[in-house]
């Protein structure tokens, strides 16, 4: 198998990177050039026609993108240590959390990303002014999860999971683009130093 991955600050790959140094697991990769424009290449997108990495291309040519797909297909492989929930109610939880951090937070990271970062300068349908009215949301948006951590080590068990993945890859992606953390959620800056301190967060 193959992963075509894309380096820091892009947090889609890093969320597979995460969960693979968590499991153990090397990955043989393929770097793509979101500057350079690679993932917009006839033969990349041939592979992924929405022109978004990360993918992981199998042995036989499938390939599978989306990283929390990318994720659930190394989990089958790789079961320990478990990330995605050991019980039916853990796995409902993890899958309860990873959708609020991707439709509450990642929505509104994205937004303020595509409509007002620099680095999207030139992409068509920019709207600033949506660009903008996104940041509180994503100050609200982290202020909910901040609450939510109150008394709790971990966002969705009682260990660590891809939910918690994707709110640190999350939360950083937003502080490269300026609408980081909230200088008041307290609970939330010590989850994130607690993960930061994780051996995968370098990855």
């Amino acid at each position: 198998m193959l992963f075509y991955d894309s380096a820091m600050p892009a947090p889609n790959p890093r969320r597979v990177r995460i969960f693979a140094a968590e499991k153990g697991i090397e990955l043989p990769s393929r770097q793509v050039s979101i500057p350079q424009r690679e993932q917009k290449a006839p033969d990349f997108l041939a592979k992924n026609p929405r022109g978004q990495t990360p993918i992981l291309e199998l042995d036989d040519g499938t390939v599978i993108a989306e990283s929390v797909a990318i994720m659930r297909y190394l989990e089958g492989l790789h079961p320990e240590p478990p990330l995605f929930g050991t019980t039916p109610l853990g796995s409902a939880q993890v899958e309860m959390w990873s959708r609020r951090v991707e439709m509450n937070l990642m929505t509104a990271v994205g937004a303020v990303w595509v409509h007002t970062h620099r680095f999207t300068a030139a992409l068509p349908g920019r709207n600033e002014a949506w660009g903008e009215a996104n940041r509180p949301r994503v100050a609200d948006a982290f202020r909910f999860f901040d609450q939510s951590l109150a008394g709790r080590d971990f966002l969705a068990t009682d260990g660590y999971t891809v939910a918690d993945i994707l709110l640190l890859t999350t939360a950083d992606f937003a502080d490269f683009i300026g609408c980081g953390m909230p200088q008041d959620c307290e609970n939330l800056r010590d989850w994130h130093q607690r993960v930061s301190a994780r051996p995968s967060a370098q990855a």
